[in-house]
């Protein structure tokens, strides 16, 4: 819970800066709303409908490339020069827009502002992953979303606030304010301990658990039972992708382009084809949930009762925003107690529940909302329902689920796919969300509570628990033949190290030696063999 979040300050930290990534996209999209009705935006840059989409849609194709970019980098070098690099790029978008003239250098400035917001949405929750406690990392995972909400929040009451400053500080203001988390994350990135499963998949073993031992606050203590046990997971996990992979890419040396084309094709395999529909689909249920378009229809709700002018603006968007914002703290606090299924399937039926509820008001009321006003204010409520139990359970949980389900052999991939799922959706649902309330309002809102309805069930049946397992243990989780290879290899080298002479699975103690050697334990045995984990 989110208790536990500060057992471990230091951890604690490190996730917070490396969430700045999704500050930044949450920032962007609160921001961008507000600036495209400027009066002084719109004189300098005069766009029509179809202009101003295409602004939008630039940055989510920007994105889309960025996100499936960063998976093919991602694992070639650091995390923390990975999350720089996107920072750069999203640092000169950001310059290009605030300064922009014309409106090819904001196009320009859009494309990259996107290229470093998608690859920083999927290398953020794979680093905070990578580094958190089994027993937090839920919590830990959930501060994306939190950071995302809060970015929307701040992108939009900086814009309501600067409307009227003169000339073109009233947009250039709060384009050039994102510049500041894009440094702050881009220098301090570098001061982030690396990821000790990474480590460990490049073979640099001491370094490895140097890293986990700081992130765990244990510096000096590299010896310590609970420790080492963790880090053997991490080797265990690394001798399996050797064992399994020969023929794959190595990580050791320079890969071609083609064999990491071909390396994507393990996702799709029957051992993690699971993980990958899992990951996919989370973030296609996350957006046919059908948040945007309630962002999108509710200010026309609001318009419809007579109110006018910035009040629809701040109840339709502003407040709705908040209220995201603030239920996504119970979000934090519970997904490590309650687990992702329960958010998933308890926030299913709410939003299918209040869209549902939301058709029949509208079809009831649409015709003459001054005389349904008791209807009008229900649905404005129910819109307000909807985003709070978006934000306790989609919103935060779509970020956690692609970032711990993947083996350290396809993470960087398969969090990459599923990133990529999000933003293609999320385009298509900007795309056709006016067509479809604009044909019928009643339909649209039937057919996301469908979708919850379909969500429900994926997530009852489909979706495992997770909760409190750590990256290590998800192949065991998912009951992959990699994962039971993964456990029996396990419960051998428990039994070996702790002296057990029945070993049921491996007779042939002989191979003791060479597991020792495989997974980095000598000069250990001794501290495991005593080590009572009832301790």
């Amino acid at each position: 819970g989110v208790l536990g979040l500060f057992h471990n300050p230091y951890a604690l930290t490190c996730a917070a800066l490396a969430s700045l990534g999704g500050l930044m996209f949450g920032y962007d999209q609160g921001v961008i709303a507000n600036v495209l009705v400027m009066p002084d935006f719109m004189d300098r840059f005069p766009m029509g409908a179809f202009e101003q989409g295409a602004l939008t849609a630039v940055l989510e194709f920007g994105a889309l490339f960025g996100a499936l970019t960063a998976g093919m980098f991602a694992d070639g070098i650091s995390r923390q020069r990975a999350i720089c690099i996107g920072c750069a790029m999203f640092s000169v978008g950001s310059l290009l827009q605030c300064v922009a003239s014309s409106i090819f250098t904001l196009f320009i400035g859009r494309a990259l502002g996107g290229i470093g917001i998608g690859s920083l949405s999927m290398l953020s929750p794979l680093y905070m992953s990578e580094i958190s406690p089994p027993e937090v990392r839920g919590s830990l995972l959930s501060i994306e979303q939190f950071s995302i909400v809060l970015g929307v929040v701040a992108g939009f009451w900086l814009g309501f606030w600067t409307r009227d400053f003169p000339g073109s500080a009233c947009w250039r203001v709060p384009l050039g304010v994102q510049l500041i988390p894009g440094l702050v994350l881009g220098f301090t990135s570098l001061l982030l301990p690396p990821s000790p499963r990474l480590l460990a998949l490049h073979g640099r073993d001491q370094e490895a658990l140097e890293s986990l031992a700081k992130l765990r606050m244990r510096v000096g203590m590299e010896d310590d039972p609970l420790l080492q046990l963790e880090y053997t997971e991490m080797k265990l996990e690394v001798l399996l992708i050797r064992r399994n992979e020969p023929t794959g890419p190595s990580v050791h040396s320079k890969s071609t382009w083609r064999a990491k084309v071909v390396s994507w094709s393990y996702l799709f395999t029957p051992a993690y084809r699971a993980q990958t529909l899992i990951g996919v689909l989370v973030m296609f249920f996350q957006q046919w949930s059908g948040i945007n378009a309630l962002l999108y229809y509710g200010p026309s709700i609001m318009a419809s009762m007579g109110l006018e002018g910035d009040t629809i603006l701040l109840i339709g968007s502003g407040f709705i925003n908040i209220v995201q914002f603030l239920f996504v703290v119970p979000a934090i606090m519970l997904i490590d107690r309650w687990g992702t299924r329960p958010l998933l399937m308890v926030g299913a039926v709410v939003m299918g529940a209040s869209h549902g509820l939301i058709a029949i008001l509208v079809w009831k009321g649409q015709s003459d909302w001054h005389a349904h006003q008791t209807e009008a204010w229900i649905a404005v409520g129910l819109v307000y329902l909807f985003t709070a139990a978006y934000g306790m359970s989609f919103g935060p949980v779509a970020w956690v689920l692609p970032s711990e389900i993947f083996p350290l052999s396809v993470r960087s991939r398969g969090v990459a796919l599923s990133t990529a799922s999000n933003w293609l959706n999320n385009f298509i649902i900007g795309l056709i969300t006016p067509t479809m309330i604009a044909a019928s309002a009643v339909g649209t809102y039937f057919v996301f509570a469908a979708a919850c309805v379909a969500a429900f069930f994926w997530a009852k049946y489909l979706v495992p628990e997770t909760k409190g397992r750590s990256l290590e243990e998800m192949d065991d989780v998912f009951r992959s033949s990699v994962g039971h290879e993964h456990a029996l290899l396990k419960q051998q080298v428990r039994w070996e190290i702790r002296g057990h002479k029945g070993c049921a699975i491996c007779a042939n103690r002989s191979l003791l030696p060479q597991l020792e050697e495989e997974i980095g334990l000598r000069g250990k045995v001794d501290t495991l063999i005593n080590w009572d984990p009832s301790e």
